[in-house]
């Protein structure tokens, strides 16, 4: 994306001060990262010079912004104060509703981390802030020096996948893999239970529950028939994608179970019809593709929605992946330990390298000692960083810029969105519904009511635990994951003609 110069603004000093409330706004914006998206990971920290007054985060989709819990926590103190963000408020469903927070707040600055990387959210919140007479500082264009640029860096990073989403216009894909020492991720028999420690699996949980998918190949469905969940009680459950030509997989494969998540077979077309008629009753998603590769698959992704995507196949697979120049970030786990074998697989096939000149270098490579095993992370070549494929900060401002070419505004995802992009069932708007017995109960979305509806009136004592678990969840992909996962493992308890009527509850909500 090229932009046009048209002039500068005026720098300011940023204090060291500014720069360490920033860091802790990113910080804050991460400890939700997974469950925000497709919305960005928000952070707020309201202060008075060093002294922190209140902090708040996005804590998922479809929940009250990072802004308006700070400042509610702040109260009165937000007067006169400033408030650090780690990325420009957005103004999708409800959103805008934290600039006019911060505004009869009585905020006298607030310091931007980032500028919002969605061309049709760039700029307005920072305007709307402007023309209400705040200051804003936005960090890479109102203020420089030696201390922002790890305070930017850490903005970056904490909402890296929809920068990359945006700016590559394919999902953020991350290749983990464990191997022993001497670079084997199996013995030469295949067997693979465990290379790493059960603290470094932990970490890998982690991750999953981190992302919108996770990649794996017939290999090792046939190999390891990994199950792939997050091993969590509660929260996100990503999807699991198998990748497959011939489609040659066991019809009893731990995948198959679709009570524990979302299945996707991506296969070429006309590839064993009858396996796919069977995965298809168990309730597997089974998508065809006239030619089945790597990008043409993250292609399908990205047409989802799908931010981060988690690839954790084997060598077979994770090479032409990286050939594909579709894996942006690398994490490995080496664990102290030798298996030798010279059939024993490692964790990436032939790349066609013949001279170690030709190895891909990973940039911004971090180290972390996880119980014994060592932990290596990194951005893969050919991006090896994020400012080169996202527009410098100072050419974001709309004020200032002129964008030199059009492209399409609204990302599309899998569920209905609403024309400014966001998930209109997932809105955190309360709403009030009539009951079975005729009384008015207020339900804090649309989602929550939707999910709760699938129970109403059955009599069980499970199904209207449910519901009533659904009522006090937090935020409605809390009420969706437990409303769906009733629906897969009790299907019983759903009430009659669900199907026919779940249409018209949608739209009465």
């Amino acid at each position: 994306m090229a932009f046009c110069i048209t002039s500068l603004m005026p720098l300011v000093t940023c204090s060291s001060v500014d720069s360490i409330h920033i860091l802790r706004a990113a910080e804050l914006a991460g400890k939700s990262a997974g469950y925000t998206a497709p919305h960005p990971n928000a952070g707020c920290v309201i202060a008075r010079g060093s002294k922190v007054v209140a902090e708040g985060f996005l804590y998922g989709q479809g929940t009250r912004a990072a802004e308006i819990k700070a400042l509610e926590q702040a109260k009165e103190l937000a007067k006169g104060s400033t408030a650090y963000v780690n990325l420009e408020p957005g103004d999708c469903h409800g959103d805008d509703s934290s600039v006019n927070a911060l505004i009869q707040a009585g905020v006298s600055k607030v310091v931007v981390g980032l500028r919002h990387p969605l061309k049709h959210f760039r700029g307005k919140a920072v305007k709307a802030l402007r023309d209400a007479s705040i200051e804003v500082n936005v960090l890479g264009e109102d203020l420089h020096n030696r201390n922002i640029q790890e305070a930017l860096r850490a903005c970056q990073l904490v909402n890296a996948p929809l920068l990359y989403r945006e700016a590559c216009r394919i999902p953020f894909s991350v290749l983990k893999y464990a191997m022993t020492l001497d670079g084997k991720i199996a013995a030469s028999t295949g067997h693979a239970a465990w290379v790493s420690s059960k603290t470094s699996r932990k970490r890998v949980f982690e991750a999953r529950s981190r992302s919108d998918a996770i990649v794996v190949g017939g290999n090792t469905v046939r190999r390891d028939n990994p199950r792939l969940t997050t091993r969590q009680d509660g929260g996100h459950l990503p999807a699991r994608i198998v990748m497959s030509r011939s489609l040659n997989l066991p019809e009893d494969a731990n995948l198959w179970d679709v009570s524990a998540g979302h299945t996707i077979v991506v296969t070429q077309h006309g590839a064993n019809r009858s396996l796919q008629q069977r995965l298809a009753c168990k309730g597997v998603e089974v998508v065809e593709f006239d030619m089945l590769t790597p990008k043409a698959v993250m292609d399908y992704c990205y047409d989802r929605g799908f931010l981060c995507v988690l690839w954790e196949c084997g060598g077979a697979l994770s090479a032409p992946a990286i050939e594909s120049a579709v894996i942006h970030k690398v994490i490995a786990f080496i664990a102290p330990k030798i298996i030798g074998g010279v059939t024993a697989p490692g964790p990436v096939g032939d790349l066609g390298m013949v001279e170690m000149t030709q190895a891909l270098n990973l940039s911004d490579v971090s180290f972390e000692q996880i119980g014994p095993d060592m932990l290596i992370s990194g951005y893969l070549h050919p991006i090896p960083d994020l400012m080169p494929i996202i527009p410098a900060m100072e050419a974001t401002a709309p004020e200032l810029m002129l964008p030199a070419s059009d492209g399409p505004n609204i990302i599309s995802f899998y569920k209905a969105w609403n024309a400014y992009g966001a998930f209109s069932n997932f809105s955190p708007h309360p709403i009030k519904m009539i009951s079975i017995s005729g009384d008015y109960v207020t339900w804090t979305s649309v989602e929550h009511y939707y999910q709760a509806q699938k129970f109403e009136g059955v009599r069980d004592f499970l199904a209207q635990e449910c519901i009533e678990r659904i009522k006090s969840a937090e935020s409605p992909e809390e009420a969706a994951r437990i409303g769906r996962t009733l629906e897969r493992q009790r299907p019983e308890l759903v009430r009659d003609k669900w199907e026919s009527v779940k249409i018209d509850v949608m739209y009465r909500a």
